[in-house]
C-alpha cells in the first residue's frame, strides 16, 4: 500500500493591528501578497507569520513589522510609509529573501530535506515500542493504556515540547504559572490519542508525534481553560482506573 500523500502546511497569520483602522479590503489585499511566501514555507512543519500595523497620527505614517516563526529561528523584517501597501510589499520582499538565506543555510548544513520531512532533532524512545499494544489501546479506546504503551516517548516529547514553547516568549512565559511543561506533554499524547486513526500510513511514529507538538501545544495555549479541564479529567479518570480497564477513555468531547 502506498503512504497517503501528506498536505503542505498551510501558513498560520496572525494580525496585531494597532492605532490604525484596517479595511476589510486593505486586509484582503494583504493576505493575497501573501500567497508567494506561503509557497516558500509551505513545506516546514512550523511556518507563523506576525504581522503587526501601527499608525502614527503625528507623522501619518504606518509602520510595517512582519515576524516569521520557522524552526528554530524567527526573521523579522519591518518598515514604514505614509501607503501602507508599500511598506508592506517592502517587508515582504526582505522578508522573502530572509527566508532564501534560511533555507540556503539549512542546505549548507544538509538539514532541509530532513526538516522538511519532519524528521530534524528525531523523538526517540528510551526502549522500544509495541506497536500492537498502541493500536489495541487506541481500538479499546482505552487512553490509559495508550499512555502506558508510549511511555518510552515522554521525556523525549516533554523535551522537543520545551524547545518548541521557547521561540514563542509569551507562551514560555506561562510556563510554571497556569501551564506547567507536564500540561504541555499531556496535551500532546492526548492529541495523539483522538487523531490516531488520522495518522499518515508509513510515517514513522516518532516523526508523526513530532508534528503533533505545534497545533498541541497551540490548542492548550489558545484554550487554556478548556483544555486543562480535559487534562484534569483524564488524570483523574486514569488516577481512578483499575489495571486493564477502559475508564481513561477519550477526552470528553
Amino acid at each position: 500500500m502506498q503512504p497517503k500523500k501528506v498536505t503542505p502546511r498551510q501558513m498560520q497569520t496572525i494580525f496585531d493591528i494597532r492605532q490604525y483602522e484596517l479595511s476589510d479590503a486593505e486586509r484582503a489585499e494583504l493576505e493575497e501578497d501573501l500567497d508567494a511566501l506561503t509557497r516558500q514555507v509551505e513545506h516546514f512543519p512550523v511556518a507563523d507569520l506576525h504581522v503587526m500595523i501601527e499608525g502614527n497620527a503625528r507623522s501619518n505614517e504606518v509602520s510595517i513589522k512582519l515576524s516569521l516563526v520557522l524552526p528554530g529561528s524567527t526573521l523579522v523584517t519591518n518598515d514604514h510609509d505614509p501607503v501602507l501597501s508599500a511598506a508592506f510589499e517592502r517587508c515582504l520582499g526582505s522578508l522573502s529573501h530572509s527566508v532564501e538565506a534560511y533555507k540556503a543555510k539549512l542546505d549548507g548544513q544538509g538539514d532541509r530535506q530532513k526538516l522538511e520531512k519532519g524528521t530534524l532533532h528525531e523523538v526517540h524512545p528510551t526502549r522500544d515500542i509495541d506497536p500492537a499494544a498502541v493500536d489495541g489501546a487506541v481500538d479499546a479506546g482505552d487512553y490509559a493504556a495508550f499512555r502506558a504503551a508510549l511511555l518510552p516517548f515522554e521525556d523525549a516529547i516533554e523535551s522537543r515540547a520545551g524547545r518548541w514553547v521557547q521561540r514563542f516568549p509569551e507562551y514560555e512565559a506561562r510556563i510554571g504559572k497556569d501551564i506547567k511543561m507536564s500540561d504541555v506533554t499531556e496535551e500532546i499524547f492526548l492529541t495523539a490519542f483522538d487523531q490516531y486513526d488520522k495518522r499518515p500510513e508509513g510515517m514513522p511514529l516518532s516523526d508523526w508525534l513530532a508534528n503533533l507538538i505545534d497545533p498541541a501545544v497551540k490548542a492548550l495555549m489558545t484554550r487554556t481553560d478548556e483544555e486543562l479541564e480535559n487534562i484534569n479529567l483524564t488524570r483523574t479518570a486514569m488516577s481512578a482506573s483499575q489495571p486493564g480497564g477502559k475508564d481513561g477513555g477519550r477526552r470528553p468531547a
